[in-house]
């Protein structure tokens, strides 16, 4: 049962606010204590997800520039692009090639005869077999399905269909049973076979080798001519024709030869170092935030003096200021191609002095990046080791979750101890209020005997 307390009854003394004063008084140190430690902990802890955030967004500007493989960039172009198109990776050849477009490739798309009835014309029944290549299906066509639109919807809802749709088109002549296979070329041809029931399904076999009652087209691979040698393609996107280099036929055009003319992309190679020298611009302004000093706020910086934070600076500009082992002369280091640092302090990309050794030796620029003891190979490695769970980062985030967790335990306990404090307070005023109640009772007692004896006394006189 809760106890019930007055505020000074007899007295008159304000036992309930001395209480609170003195409780607040006893607290309020130890809660200011508590909340600078949560504050520099909070600080501390978004510094480091700052720093975090900063990291991880330069390691992904290195991921173009990493490996020296893909570094090399190349373009393709084509002289007319109404038939073709081109693209080009690294491992492109630079060269000049004729392309022409013989026949695209295409998938089986057939039709069946006419059926004056339109969709609800009756065909038969049996069991329908359909194949696309090497993948095939049966569809059951009974009594309630033997309708041209009832084959449709058996073939469409077929739980075994490998990619094979019906539809019934209807024109002047009749209702006709059209037939697509969803992949193109030649060796994913659509076969019809039918079996048992009334015989009307014969209607509807195919063959591609043998007799139909079907027409149309069958799949087909697509054909194009490059520089000379016939290529088939089971896609329109030819891709292991050319090292490198993928083709995109959009029209056939035979008689018609266009020139494919793949080259050296080195703006492609600018931009991906360009974007490195934004991004670690980025992280650099970053760190000198969390390192930062101003003397004429006294304001400092979270990460003011610390040593990771230090250490992880002092790494970075290294890698991208020291010469690169293994590298070829004259460009052993990212200054020798246009990258260094200006009198800001910042880093800095000199496009002429870039395209330059670009067109130099643009294999011994894109190792300088991306070679075993490249500049992104090692800062990738560096920044991988920084970011992982047993990275300098994590344990000191790790550090203070522990310490927020003690935290909240001591403010329990400060909790804990205020109840104790204010229990005992109020236990001792109560005493006090009871005791100033009964001098009071005691000194109205005395007053009063005072004032009968005085009056009697006055009164024996007369």
């Amino acid at each position: 049962m809760a106890t019930i307390t007055s505020s000074g009854i007899g007295s008159g003394l304000d036992v309930n606010s001395l209480v609170a004063q003195l409780v607040a008084a006893e607290r309020a140190p130890q809660e200011a204590r508590l909340a600078r430690i949560d504050t520099k902990l909070t600080t501390e802890f978004t510094a480091l997800s700052q720093l975090k955030g900063s990291m991880s967004a330069f390691q992904s500007a290195l991921a173009g520039l990493k490996d020296a493989g893909t570094l090399v960039a190349r373009k393709a172009s084509v002289s007319d692009d109404k038939n073709i198109a081109a693209t080009a990776d690294g491992k492109a050849v630079a060269g000049t090639y004729t392309v022409e477009v013989e026949k695209l490739a295409s998938a089986s798309q057939l039709k069946s005869a006419a059926f004056p009835d339109g969709p609800s014309a009756i065909v038969g029944t049996g069991v329908l077999t359909l194949s696309l290549g090497s993948s095939a299906f049966t569809v059951d066509i009974d009594s309630t399905s033997n309708t041209l639109a009832g084959i449709r919807d058996a073939i469409n809802k077929a739980p075994g269909n490998t990619g094979v749709h019906a539809a019934v088109l209807t024109g002047v002549t009749g209702s006709y049973l059209v037939i697509t296979g969803d992949k193109t070329g030649a060796a994913n041809l659509v076969k019809v076979t039918q079996s048992g029931g009334d015989g009307g399904l014969a209607q509807l076999v195919h063959d591609p080798l043998g007799v139909s009652a079907m027409s149309g087209t069958d799949a087909a691979d697509a054909v194009v001519h490059i520089s000379g040698v016939e290529v088939h393609s089971a896609t329109n996107s030819v891709t292991s024709a050319i090292d490198g280099v993928t083709l995109t036929l959009k029209k056939a055009a035979p008689g018609t030869v266009d020139t494919l003319t793949v080259a050296n992309d080195d703006s492609a190679v600018q931009d991906k170092v360009g974007a490195f020298v934004t991004a670690y611009n980025a992280l650099a302004t970053q760190i000198a935030t969390l390192r930062s000093y101003d003397p004429a706020t006294s304001r400092a910086g979270p990460l003011l003096g610390d040593s990771m934070l230090l250490n992880i600076e002092a790494q970075l500009r290294r890698s991208v200021s020291s010469p690169v082992s293994g590298a070829t002369e004259p460009f052993t280091m990212l200054a020798s191609v246009g990258v260094a640092f200006g009198t800001d302090g910042k880093l800095a990309l000199d496009a002429t002095k870039f395209q330059a050794a670009m067109a130099a030796n643009s294999t011994a620029v894109s190792a300088l990046f991306g070679s075993t003891n490249g500049v992104a190979k090692q800062l990738d490695g560096f920044l991988t080791s920084q970011l992982s769970s047993a990275g300098g980062i994590a344990t000191r985030s790790a550090s203070i979750d522990t310490a927020r967790k003690d935290l909240n335990q001591r403010a329990d306990a400060l909790e804990v101890r205020m109840a104790a404090v204010q229990a005992r307070y109020q236990k001792q005023f109560s005493a006090l209020d009871s005791l100033l109640s009964r001098m009071q009772s005691t000194s109205s007692y005395l007053t009063q005997q005072l004032a009968q004896s005085t009056s009697l006394a006055k009164g024996g006189g007369s």
